[in-house]
């Protein structure tokens, strides 16, 4: 089969292909600063850095001096109804940083303010559509940057739900006119759970509209799969992420890695495989490859 042509960019968003990095975490903080290893950008989790002062301020003023850096938040809660106060320290944040774009998860992680610290799914349906999106609508208006909504990994449903989830987040995003994060570990680990086709989701998804891509490792425990971050990526989700990459063209892509840290070499290593497997999915010819396989 002859290759097809390398895919162009078709985001409908003015916004930079960043290239690969990394999360920036807190065993790595000096060493960066210090040494400025090779990353073409890293991601920070605004909540850590919502700060006045302190360490954490320190080593994000540092690392803006030779990155760019892009917030990436998990409390927004856009299941449950905003903290004010919470928006305003992040709005705080994103103007200080002004990155192309900050982000956060379509799921609720609490309730009157009480954060459970972990990323529930919500039922997939128009009521809550519609209030999710005006929860983002308010958002964007309110730090006048672009956002970016997350899918996130789950392991029940609701018997609310009226549509499926892909279905669901893209009725989110294009009513809010925001841009999506699409985690492709997440689309995978939900696809084993809730037993459906991850190349479905993918291809569901407007292309147009993702602007970054997470790439993480997973737990398999019995028929289960866990979102745990704490392993490398693994072939079927590289696959994936190609097959992703052929429609979006390049887009902003991020290994994420929280538990069980590696060094930073290490880091680097997973992130320069994501570099190849997206310059083959860009060549064309991959896709010859896989289709014939």
């Amino acid at each position: 089969m002859t290759p097809t042509h390398p895919p162009t960019k078709v985001s409908r968003f003015s916004v930079p292909d960043l290239g690969i990095g990394v999360g920036y975490r807190v065993p790595h903080y000096a060493q960066v600063v210090e040494h400025r290893p090779a990353m073409d950008w890293f991601e920070v989790l605004a909540e850590n850095f919502m700060v006045n002062g302190g360490s954490p301020r320190f080593y994000l003023e540092r690392l803006r001096e030779h990155y760019r850096v892009v917030p990436h938040g998990v409390s927004l809660s856009l299941g449950s109804d905003a903290d004010p106060e919470h928006l305003q320290r992040l709005s705080a944040l994103i103007q200080e940083l002004r990155p192309p774009w900050f982000s956060d998860h379509l799921c609720m992680t609490g309730v009157s303010r009480r954060q459970i610290h972990d990323l529930l799914p919500l039922p997939y349906t128009p009521a809550v559509r519609d209030h999710v999106v005006a929860r983002i609508r308010e958002i964007q208006d309110r730090t006048g940057t672009l956002f970016a909504l997350e899918n996130v990994s789950s392991y029940l449903g609701y018997t609310d739900s009226v549509m499926p989830e892909w279905a669901f987040y893209a009725e989110v995003v294009e009513a809010a006119d925001c841009a999506m994060l699409l985690d492709v570990n997440n689309v995978y680990v939900s696809s084993i759970n809730h037993g459906f086709d991850p190349k479905v989701y993918l291809d569901a998804v407007p292309a147009d509209r993702v602007v970054q891509v997470h790439l993480a490792g997973h737990m398999e425990r019995g028929a289960w799969r866990l979102d745990t971050h704490d392993r490398p990526v693994i072939d079927p989700v590289w696959a994936l992420y190609r097959h992703l990459i052929r429609r979006t063209g390049p887009v902003s892509t991020l290994i994420e890695w929280d538990d069980n840290i590696p060094s930073f070499s290490r880091l680097q290593a997973e992130a320069e495989l994501a570099r190849q497997h997206r310059d083959r999915a860009l060549s064309g010819a991959e896709e010859a490859t896989d289709v014939a396989g």
